[in-house]
């Protein structure tokens, strides 16, 4: 039987925390390559950089650490458009049941969304760019200068008082009117399919890095912190790595033998939907209110996410907004702009292997000191404006 841990009974550590080692033996089929090619093609594609950080690798007491850097993804400041790109593309020019494109449609279309910032913006940019509408929801807490970027790519923007979810309710009711496609990268039950596509999408980003660890050397990754929100690039994550042993060694496989690395989840501590509903093993929601780390601001697991990370995530934790705004700082520091959504990821991996209990974590994450570190930074400092008065130390 797995063992599955929350906090400790007893322990020094206040540190929230889940952990499920049973996962790096747990796989599923692979993502297919469509939407790798697909953005390759894109003009103005390159893989985004791979920073390697000698002295993080030394706080940790491991022997690499790099850190994936989503702050200039196709032009936008985040890996949003990734996701973003693909889905649209399959919405305005689909398949037929042999795999051929058909036309792209020019009916009107207009693209409808909800967002915490960055997909929003993705969805507009692409919009614009496909001389199509785009109409996007946004919920409390989202910086003006956020909203002013989305409506500065030509989309119109609803503010709703309340939450994420309460945004992702106006979203899909505007969805319902004629001409109007929902894109969004949460799922629920009866809307999985262009969710699916997103996360299709997200998954580029991971094999980016595969090829640029092996580009300089370096052994495949022993850990990968992804920040989560509703939990699609999570999903995407857990897919990418959990698929590699059903897969051909002529596909690019890691060396047989060589261990599945641990995946962490990291979320804001007042939004930490995931961590919650890894607890209580089944989809829960929580209450969210207002965190620096905005686009990690969701109250509710994607149901299509939901089911993947119940079964390929090692380990989840929450971090505070001030162990956020000290990661950027430090990330800002060593060369890497990062917004406090993206430096959550070190926020995580510092949580999790410093401290009490640091001992115990590690072993769940099957980490020692010849370990690879990447860190998922989902966003630029230039995603999140206004972030630096919200992260400032006190």
């Amino acid at each position: 039987m797995d063992q599955e841990t929350g906090p400790a009974t007893g322990s020094p550590s206040p540190l929230p925390w889940y952990a499920r080692p049973a996962a790096r033996a747990w796989t599923c089929a692979a993502p297919p390559p469509d939407a790798r090619r697909f953005h390759a093609a894109l003009p103005g594609y390159a893989p985004t950089a791979l920073h390697e950080l000698p002295a993080l690798a030394r706080e940790l007491a491991v022997a690499r650490v790099f850190v994936k850097d989503e702050s200039a993804r196709l032009g936008l400041p985040a890996f949003k458009a990734l996701g973003a790109s693909w889905a649209i593309d399959r919405i305005l020019a689909p398949r037929t049941n042999d795999g051929t494109a058909r036309s792209v449609d020019d009916r009107p279309v207009r693209l409808v969304t909800a967002t915490d910032g960055n997909h929003g913006r993705a969805v507009a940019r692409l919009a614009r760019q496909l001389g199509r509408r785009a109409h996007v929801f946004v919920p409390d807490g989202v910086h003006p200068a956020a909203v002013a970027a989305i409506r500065g790519e030509g989309a119109e923007v609803t503010a709703v008082p309340g939450s994420y979810d309460a945004a992702v309710s106006g979203a899909r009711a505007a969805a319902a009117a004629p001409g109007a496609v929902l894109v969004q990268d949460m799922a629920w039950d009866g809307y999985e399919e262009i969710p699916s596509l997103i996360v299709e999408g997200y998954a580029t980003l991971f094999a980016e890095v595969d090829a640029q660890l092996e580009a300089v050397g370096a052994p495949s990754a022993g850990l990968v912190a992804v920040p989560v929100g509703v939990g699609s690039l999570a999903q995407a994550a857990v897919t990418h790595y959990r698929s590699r042993g059903s897969r051909a060694p002529a596909s690019g496989d890691r060396p047989s033998g060589r261990a599945a690395p641990a995946l962490l989840a990291v979320e804001p501590v007042g939004a930490a939907c995931v961590l919650e509903s890894l607890r209580t093993g089944r989809l829960t929601s929580v209450p969210t209110g207002v965190t620096a780390m905005a686009g990690l601001n969701c109250g509710t697991p994607s149901a299509l996410a939901w089911p993947v990370l119940r079964a390929g995530l090692d380990a989840a934790t929450a971090v505070t907004d001030a162990a956020a705004a000290t990661a950027v700082r430090d990330l800002a520091e060593s060369g890497v702009a990062a917004g406090p959504c993206g430096a959550a990821a070190l926020a995580g991996v510092r949580a999790a292997l410093n401290g009490a209990g640091r001992a115990e974590r590690r072993a769940a994450l099957g980490l020692d000191a010849h370990a690879t570190l990447v860190l998922i930074s989902t966003e630029g400092t230039d995603a999140n404006p206004g972030s630096a008065e919200r992260t400032a130390p006190q």
